[in-house]
């Protein structure tokens, strides 16, 4: 059975929107767009593909991070949901 709480429209933050789109839209849906943006600006660390070097638009998604990981993304992205 699907996790219903990541199937669930959420609302985006104005900084979250610039990247992925307006919302409502699910979790799961954020997160690919997400990864379409940072492949198509070409924002993994080619040395570390744990690490995304963020542009202007994703630094005011990161609290104005240079770089951050995989995990520490997915924990700031959330702070842009509601």
């Amino acid at each position: 059975m699907p996790n219903s709480a990541f199937m669930k429209p959420v609302n985006i933050s104005p900084e979250l929107a610039v990247v992925v789109g307006e919302g409502p839209m699910p979790r799961s849906e954020v997160v690919k767009k997400l990864w379409v943006y940072i492949k198509e600006h070409d924002l993994q660390d080619p040395k570390n593909k744990r690490n995304i070097n963020a542009d202007e638009n994703l630094k005011k998604v990161f609290d104005g991070k240079a770089t951050v990981n995989m995990f520490e993304m997915t924990k700031l992205v959330s702070k842009h949901l509601s």
